[in-house]
């Protein structure tokens, strides 16, 4: 990731971190770049700021403006290989040939995106190298007889700023918008996707993908170049995928946004995942449990020691029913760490650890640190390897509550992945508390839903007799505009809740096949199944037959 310009220049002993403080004080205030608030304060000069911010995205730096003060030292060759009309338009420089490349100084790193465009005009091979606005201004005088113009420049984020209501750039506009409906819109995450021929966006709400608008091609460049320097990505790297994040604040609200890029055939895609700190966290009550789970989840996460799993696919909440445990726990007089990639949500009162495995800081190596912490309770954000999964074990079997997530499709098939993970099945059997398997359902949306009696075909396919619905009225999804004619207006957790006894225990200890141990648990009362959660759910009229049968994967 990018260092912040700020940081750079005290590294550099421009500036110091009192200065770097009252600039970022006057940035917030006028809404203004940072380095621009720097200039203004007089703590650096443009030559100094454009100079790091050229270190920042590794780009060459040209000082224009001594040139022009000197004479001129761009040959005239050079300078008549780009017309002005170009350099007017374009707002670059033609410096010099570097090995059959023509390098043009230009005063946004935004604008490198451009040369692609330019390749094509000019016909030929081209690379950027970054200058003050002042020494470009200067030298489109100079060498061309331009006079001096105003230039449209989104130096913004890449130097340490937000992006600005008012800055008028197209892309800028674009991404503003882009990013603040799918907040509004309570999306969770933003898709652009290069085509053939167009740039797709789709936003994933409430777990279903649907497009929202198709751009022309030739905006790829620099949409992916703004959103690369936000999320703090190299823009120069278009053959690797890159991970970064921003942190925006939209309608008055704290928005993290985790990005990923990945090389595709028509060019790089990228996914936001949007999290709304303040809707993101929710409490025990809301989860979605039935009363009966609620209350034997609540004495589960209340016991000492053990091992309580969440599991499910990518998306299903795990992280959000952990995050309502460890809120439903936090006190003042209970430690609580936690280890995750990444910390999603900052939790008052809470010690999370960010792993890093670039720097060996693993799950493992956190989990070994944090019982020499004294914990009561630890969180570990996914059990990946065996070491991860033996040193949670042995936090458990040494007095402490350890919550972690695991990827299985139910809850028994935890107790073997385990084992198949290379945990000793005396161990899973001694440690495991209880495992939640859940999956999220849309929610009817209660302006329009319908009452429908389904056919006895529907009925079966989920289990449901009509002497179990009684009187009870059941849904069905129709549309309308306060849902955007979906029908289904937020989502609700559906839970298989296994909570282990002694002869449960017995059969892990045995290393029993699941459907056995799901056997035994069923008839012992251990374990709600999904599936006659969700049934629970349609009863109530909160969801329908058809988001049941989408998730509960019945054949």
């Amino acid at each position: 990731m990018a260092q912040r310009l700020g940081e750079l220049l005290i590294a550099q002993g421009v500036v110091d971190a009192q200065q770097v403080g009252k600039a970022l004080t006057l940035q917030k205030n006028r809404k203004i770049p940072l380095g621009e608030a720097l200039l203004a304060l007089g703590f650096a000069t443009e030559e100094q700021v454009w100079r790091a911010l050229a270190r920042q995205q590794k780009l060459p730096f040209v000082d224009l403006l001594s040139d022009v003060a000197r004479g001129g030292r761009v040959s005239a060759q050079i300078i008549a290989r780009v017309s002005a009309d170009v350099v007017e338009e374009h707002r670059v420089i033609p410096v010099s040939d570097r090995g059959g490349q023509l390098v043009l100084a230009i005063d946004d790193p935004l604008k490198s995106f451009a040369l692609d465009t330019l390749q094509f005009v000019l016909d030929q091979d081209l690379t950027p190298a970054l200058t003050t606005p002042g020494g470009l201004t200067a030298a489109m005088a100079h060498y061309y007889g331009l006079a001096e113009s105003g230039h449209d420049s989104d130096l913004a984020q890449a130097m340490g700023g937000e992006p600005g209501a008012e800055d008028d750039a197209p892309i800028i506009r674009l991404v503003t918008s882009m990013i603040s409906t799918a907040v509004e819109s309570r999306c969770s995450d933003i898709h652009v996707e290069p085509m053939e021929g167009r740039v797709r966006v789709r936003y994933r709400k409430d777990g279903v993908l649907a497009e929202v608008s198709s751009h022309e091609s030739d905006i790829q460049g620099p949409l992916l170049s703004r959103l690369k320097i936000m999320a703090g990505m190299d823009i120069a790297e278009k053959r690797k995928p890159q991970d970064g994040r921003m942190t925006l604040t939209v309608a008055g609200r704290s928005i993290d946004i985790r990005a990923s890029i990945l090389p595709s055939s028509h060019g790089e895609s990228m996914v936001m995942r949007l999290l709304d700190k303040e809707r993101g966290l929710v409490s025990l009550s809301e989860l979605g449990f039935h009363e009966s789970d609620l209350s034997r989840f609540a004495d589960v996460i209340r016991r000492p020691n053990g091992i309580v799993l969440v599991t499910g696919p990518t998306g299903s909440g795990k992280t959000t029913t952990l995050y309502a445990a460890l809120n439903e726990l936090n006190r003042p007089d209970v430690k609580i760490l936690t280890a995750e990639d990444p910390v999603e949500y900052e939790l008052p009162g809470i010690n999370q650890v960010q792993v890093r495995q670039r720097i060996g800081l693993s799950f493992a190596r956190i989990l070994r640190g944090m019982l020499r912490q004294a914990p009561n309770v630890i969180l570990v954000g996914e059990i990946r390897d065996t070491e991860t999964a033996e040193v949670a074990i042995q936090a458990a079997l040494t007095g402490h509550l350890v919550f972690a997530t695991l990827h299985t499709n139910d809850a028994p098939s935890a107790l073997a992945r385990l084992v198949d993970m290379g945990v000793k099945p005396f161990l899973v059997s001694a440690s495991i508390q209880a495992v939640i398997a859940q999956r999220l359902v849309r929610r009817l949306c209660t302006e329009c839903r319908v009452a429908h009696v389904p056919e006895e075909t529907l009925l079966r396919s989920v289990g449901l007799t009509p002497e179990r619905i009684g009187e009870r009225t059941l849904y069905r999804a129709e549309g309308c505009g306060a849902c955007d004619f979906s029908g289904y207006a937020g989502r609700l957790a559906v839970f298989e809740m296994l909570i282990l006894d002694a002869a449960l225990r017995d059969m892990a200890f045995r290393n029993e096949p699941t459907p056995a141990i799901r056997r035994q648990a069923e008839q012992s009362g251990r374990l709600v199944p999904l599936l006659e959660d969700g049934r629970r759910k349609v009863l109530a009229g909160l969801t329908s037959i058809a988001e049941i049968l989408r998730v509960s994967h019945r054949e």
